[in-house]
């Protein structure tokens, strides 16, 4: 079964101020994502993996006239931000809770876990196309 799972980020730049840490918290921070994606990896679990750009740079899309893309400045006002997510291929809900756990548990600027809140949906099958 398929999982996402979502990373929020807090309403503003959606870095968790995380350039304002010192530097070894930083790198504490990074360690810590690449070894959770890693193993995940060697447990053949992780399908996919990625870091959205800054809220700042979103835009919401919808079609005008004759399909013509009208865009829409960036997000309405929101209590928090998509900020990545991964997708991972788990035997079922309890593990993908697991590892949302742990992600959520990244440490912060002084070594604490952040606590950060993880969505996680069950990815489902997109219809069969006809040939």
């Amino acid at each position: 079964m398929k999982y996402i799972l979502m990373m929020h980020a807090p309403r503003g730049t959606g870095d968790w101020d995380i350039f304002q840490w010192a530097p070894q918290a930083i790198e504490a921070h990074v360690a810590y994502w690449n070894k959770l994606n890693r193993e995940l990896r060697e447990a053949g679990e992780l399908v996919s993996v990625e870091a959205l750009a800054a809220p700042g740079e979103a835009k919401r899309v919808r079609a005008g006239q004759r399909g013509v893309p009208l865009t829409d400045g960036v997000f309405p006002e929101t209590k928090e931000f998509l900020a990545g997510y991964w997708i991972v291929e788990v035997a079922n809900a309890e593990r993908a809770y697991a590892i949302a756990a742990h992600a959520s548990a990244a440490p912060g600027p002084e070594g604490t876990p952040l606590g950060m809140p993880l969505e996680v949906r069950q990815v489902m099958g997109s219809p069969a196309s006809d040939p």
